[in-house]
């Protein structure tokens, strides 16, 4: 059996992934206040009660995959940098291995998503996919022959980081363009209080008061209300969003892309915009599959799965 563990800024979570279920699900809290080493020793704990919340005795667990946040070096275990934590260089598979005694593989967290994605949830019965997730920037991983991609010095994909307007907006990387400055939920958020300020009769304002209190729900609050504006608003959005996903699918030819997320509950409210966007501008040839464009299944618990079957997929 394998422990999963998905580490966040503000907790971390852990399961048993056994037969395609998640059991003992526990939670414990982390913070940037802690060194490295201390937050190694509540992992390292983590995966113990973990064991014991799911029944089973910690000598029948062969490994504990991990997902974390930052670059890491997954061939050895490293978080070579996590700017939230001010990690450089740390040892997050070694320190957990000498403390529980078993083999820890440690790989991205949206690299864990889209794995668990892709084994357990909307990507199951496709080899080929890619995973966006929209939140504050934009994240993803990408999965090809059922297997994940991870790169050189197993550094992912930073999808957020593609550019998809030369000498566009600046980013926070420092580069001006990047996909996340329009695709994200703060882009979205963005556009919407734009759109408000310059029409003061949408309906936009009766889901939000003032502009503080807009956020990804607005424009499609009041896009199922018939209001015009948020359905521009939705407009420009998707077919940001949609550039990227004409890009990655040119370049990849993923059977399916699947969205991740806050805004990913939104489901056919999204989707049906973002397909109508997307395929009249697919690059085609002749041996070309269907493109499915689809929202993530597993919620909270991808980065559990993924965690998990990474480690299962490295023994």
């Amino acid at each position: 059996m394998i422990i999963g563990i998905d580490l966040g800024g503000m907790s971390a979570k852990g399961a048993v992934l056994k037969d395609g279920e998640l059991l003992g699900k526990t939670r414990v809290k982390t913070s940037a206040d802690r060194s490295a080493e201390e937050t190694a020793f509540e992992l390292s704990r983590l995966a113990m009660e973990v064991a014991e919340h799911a029944g089973i005795g910690f000598d029948k667990v062969q490994a504990i995959g991990i997902g974390s946040p930052g670059v890491i070096d997954s061939k050895t275990g490293t978080v070579v940098n996590w700017t939230n934590f001010n990690w450089k260089d740390v040892p997050l598979a070694k320190y957990i291995r000498e403390r529980t005694g078993k083999q820890v593989f440690v790989t991205n967290d949206a690299n864990a998503a889209a794995l668990g994605e892709a084994k357990y949830g909307a990507g199951k019965n496709y080899s080929d996919s890619v995973l966006i997730t929209i939140g504050t920037g934009v994240g993803g991983g990408i999965i090809l022959g059922g297997k994940l991609f991870e790169g050189f010095r197993s550094a992912g994909a930073e999808i957020g980081h593609m550019v998809i307007r030369q000498n566009g907006k600046l980013c926070s990387c420092g580069r001006r363009g990047c996909y996340e400055v329009y695709a994200s939920a703060r882009a979205l958020i963005e556009i919407t209080r734009e759109n408000m300020q310059a029409e003061l009769t949408s309906k936009m304002w009766e889901f939000a008061k003032t502009l503080d209190d807009v956020d990804g729900r607005t424009a499609f609050d009041a896009l199922r209300a018939g209001d015009e504006t948020a359905e521009k608003v939705i407009r420009e959005f998707v077919a940001n969003l949609g550039e990227g996903i004409l890009n990655l699918s040119a370049i990849l030819r993923p059977q399916a892309f699947i969205l991740g997320g806050g805004i990913s509950a939104e489901k056919e409210t999204l989707l049906k915009p973002l397909r109508d966007y997307v395929y009249p501008r697919l690059y085609v040839s002749e041996n070309y599959a269907p493109l499915d464009i689809r929202c993530a299944e597993l919620g909270n618990d991808a980065g559990l799965y993924g965690a998990a079957q990474y480690a299962y997929d490295c023994l």
